[in-house]
């Protein structure tokens, strides 16, 4: 597995744009092919601070998410509305191993 976790802080006005934004992409992010898990988290001190942990069965699967449709819509409706640019870090699995996602 290839697992990315995105850090996007939002601007404060932007939180509920940005969330109604992100779970319709989740949603449709899950339904790929390439993605075993899609979750969307926010930080409970401080609101406008989220977590995006993705979970490709392939390293080569996040090109492929990135080319869709609804990536595309969601990265251009909160372009916007970030504070700051987004980062993120990568991680192989280590536990679960490959069959205990699914």
């Amino acid at each position: 597995m290839f697992i990315v976790h995105v850090f996007v802080n939002v601007k404060e006005n932007c939180i509920d744009a940005f969330k109604a934004a992100t779970v319709q992409n989740a949603k449709n992010s899950i339904k790929e092919a390439g993605i075993a898990r899609f979750d969307f988290v926010q930080q409970q001190d401080d609101p406008t601070r989220f977590v995006l942990v993705e979970v490709y069965r392939t390293a080569n699967d996040p090109a492929k998410h990135k080319e869709t449709l609804h990536y595309k819509k969601w990265r251009d409706d909160v372009a916007e509305m970030m504070a700051e640019p987004r980062t993120a870090i990568k991680f192989f699995n280590v536990h679960p191993d490959e069959e205990g996602w699914e």
